[in-house]
């Protein structure tokens, strides 16, 4: 794909968090009303993407390489944003913060569409098991756990419990389960038309929670989390990607998935562990428009 393509894709996902944005200044929407578009999108629209794009495509259990990778990514993360929360000596509730928003990226909402239109439905479903298996596993498994621990928060994490209700991953547990299945193919057409709902509601759903002016008493430790999510984690990526791959599309994969910007689901967890997610929104922001360059250029070094 090309650079001019990549920006095109990445400026048009800006371009709904723009509609949110201004959907919140002429008062049509509220920040609060994000949620009910969160619970759509969490528990009808990626789950109907996902079994839509997974349960008919071609798999090779090499895939799994690829989510073993993002752990790698994670794990890094998360031992990188320890350090520096402890170097800067954050409050508890900004450093919990700092962890899961430096760590963690937003592997589906912007990895699959930018994995979509790099490397078609192989990309895609490549994304789908990095996000799922890798990103989203890591984040109830243990950065939910940190960042109760750091943040001093005293709620309970069940891990199992927790990847045992999730929706996306319910779906694609149907999905591999069914694989081989004929599913009538208007079924199949219906899901595809929910799922093309995930992009636009998600991007207008940041739009609707991201404040801007919030970014400048935030800046310096917004500073620190681009500084590991955008540069060491996609590092990380392109090395390990180097060393153990060898397939071009799961390498760039790999790379594009672990320089995507803050994840949002960061500030649904923050908001559960009392943490600061003013800084956590501020870095969604800031992180998602340094990936309009960001991601080009780690794309470029794959």
């Amino acid at each position: 794909m090309a650079l001019g393509d990549l920006l095109g894709v990445i400026a048009g996902i800006l371009g709904y968090v723009a509609i949110g944005v201004a959907l919140r200044v002429a008062r049509v929407l509220k920040p609060e009303d994000a949620k009910p578009l969160n619970a759509v999108l969490l528990n009808v629209a990626l789950p109907a993407l996902v079994f839509s794009s997974v349960q008919r495509a071609d798999i090779d259990w090499s895939l799994a390489l690829v989510p073993a990778l993002a752990w790698v990514v994670a794990l890094v993360g998360i031992a990188a944003a320890l350090a520096s929360a402890r170097a800067m000596r954050l409050a508890p509730a900004a450093a919990g913060a700092f962890v899961l928003a430096a760590a963690f990226g937003n592997t589906g909402y912007i990895g699959y569409p930018v994995a979509h239109a790099l490397l078609g439905e192989p990309g895609l479903v490549r994304a789908i098991f990095s996000d799922i298996f890798g990103n989203t596993l890591a984040i109830i498994a243990v950065g939910t756990f940190v960042a109760a621990r750091v943040s001093r928060h005293e709620a309970q994490v069940h891990p199992l419990k927790e990847i045992a209700t999730f929706p996306p991953f319910i779906a694609l547990a149907l999905a591999l389960a069914s694989r081989g299945v004929a599913v009538p193919d208007p079924f199949m057409d219906w899901l595809g038309a929910l799922g093309k709902l995930v992009v636009p509601l998600i991007m207008i759903s940041v739009g609707l929670s991201l404040r801007p002016a919030r970014l400048k008493e935030h800046a310096g430790v917004v500073a620190a989390v681009a500084a590991i999510k955008l540069v060491l984690l996609p590092l990380v990526g392109l090395l390990a990607a180097r060393l153990v791959l060898h397939d071009e599309a799961s390498a760039r994969v790999v790379v594009l998935e672990a320089s995507v910007p803050t994840m949002m689901m960061a500030v649904i967890v923050g908001h559960r562990f009392d943490l600061d997610t003013e800084l956590i929104a501020s870095a969604v922001l800031a992180t998602t428009v340094a990936s309009l360059v960001a991601i080009p250029l780690w794309q470029m070094l794959v």
